[in-house]
């Protein structure tokens, strides 16, 4: 048995355990090296914990505030007033407005996508939004998806969009929280429960109907990279497409291999890079690295058979945020790597692919909390940060 020791630090206390080398190929990975070759431009500030950002075809820019604002951006000039027509959202904690997204073919329909917190601290969802964008207003906007289940509490809403070449969209939806009751147990339990879309990956049409899954009802070995034998559920609802996840707020759809990376909140420790393939299980809470808040661990097992064993593991926590695969001509020794935000770490991690394998890790050190990273249309990465006076910020050259 390969054995490997951990240093894990809790507060002041440096535990040391043995842990047993997972099936698989994951990473254990705590401090890197520092990237060479970067600086950092301030492109907007002003904004007020800003959560996503995206481009429209002219090159103009919205971007998220999680109290519930949407910022149009043009020529680099946030305009005066928050874009009119946004939903009204459950602004408190983790909650508000998340994610924005725009159609493939938005220069013909126009449509905008937005996630967010629907509802209030007693019965709350997660919620997808579908409007046309003109001139500074959504308008026609109608939610088109919402969990099918609603929970209590202000954490652990996901929630990230993400395109497949077919022109159906990916939604991460988070467990619900911690030491929250849900049905007689804990809510991150229900990650397990494919009746509802507790800590799933839903699969959604434009209109966000659940696309016709190509799978059978408990998984294809032939999709899946783990047989799905041993897993103790059944997907239920056809829209699921992955399971077994704890609060995944990085998606990304590489545009080359067509790959889908996501990375996931741990507890403490135990931060996650996954590859996901449809009709996965992903293990939470049954099987992870992290460890409860109060320093117990959450299971002993780190694997098993019919889960999917995570691509990277980090510990101490990076708090995982916003994800990009980047092909841009920026910087050309970048392509094909992986950036991942951190929200305690205050670093974006790269992620250095040798086809779907890890093959190294570097850190490029921002000094505040990311929330998301993003591919620009002009080739260059973008980062925001997730301060009251939150940063839009550009990866250059140095």
């Amino acid at each position: 048995m390969i054995t490997k020791i951990c240093l894990i630090l809790f507060s002041s206390v440096i535990l040391l355990s043995a842990c047993r080398a997972p099936e698989g190929p994951v990473r254990l990975t705590a401090d890197v090296p520092e990237a060479q070759g970067w600086s950092m431009e301030v492109v907007l500030d002003g904004l007020e914990h800003p959560w996503s950002v995206a481009w429209l075809p002219n090159s103009d820019m919205l971007i998220t505030e999680r109290p519930g604002r949407l910022r149009w951006i043009r020529d680099g000039e946030m305009q005066s007033d928050s874009v009119s027509g946004v939903p009204e959202v459950f602004a408190d904690g983790q909650a508000g407005l998340l994610d924005v997204s725009i159609h493939p073919n938005f220069a013909e329909n126009g449509f905008v996508y937005l996630t967010y917190a629907a509802g209030n601290d007693d019965a709350n969802r997660t919620t997808l939004a579908r409007g046309v964008f003109s001139d500074g207003a959504m308008n026609d906007v109608q939610s088109i998806f919402a969990t099918n289940v609603a929970k209590t509490g202000n954490q652990h809403f996901g929630s990230r969009i993400a395109w497949l070449p077919d022109t159906t969209m990916l939604v991460s939806i988070a467990d619900g929280g911690n030491y929250i009751r849900f049905d007689g147990g804990w809510i991150r339990e229900q990650a397990q429960n494919t009746s509802n879309h507790l800590g799933t990956v839903v699969n959604l049409t434009d209109d966000g109907r659940p696309k016709a899954s190509e799978y059978s009802a408990v998984g294809d070995a032939s999709q899946a990279s783990a047989s799905q034998e041993d897993t103790e559920s059944s997907i239920e609802l056809p829209e699921i497409w992955t399971y077994g996840h704890r609060n995944i707020q990085g998606l990304a759809v590489d545009p080359v291999t067509g790959a889908v990376w996501s990375n996931e909140h741990g507890a403490r420790g135990g931060d996650e890079l996954n590859l996901l393939e449809a009709g996965a299980n992903y293990g939470w809470p049954i099987v992870t690295y992290s460890r409860e808040y109060h320093f117990p661990r959450i299971t002993r097992r780190t694997s098993k058979s019919g889960m999917v064993d995570p691509h990277v593991v980090w510990t101490p926590a990076q708090a995982p945020s916003g994800l990009a695969v980047y092909h841009g001509d920026a910087i050309p020794e970048w392509q094909g790597n992986i950036f991942s935000g951190g929200l305690k770490s205050g670093e974006v991690r790269r992620i250095i692919l040798n086809g779907s394998s890890i093959s190294g890790e570097e850190k490029l050190t921002i000094g505040a909390r990311v929330r998301d990273v993003r591919e620009g249309p002009d080739g260059f990465l973008y980062i925001l940060t997730d301060e009251e006076n939150g940063r839009l910020i550009r990866i250059v050259p140095e």
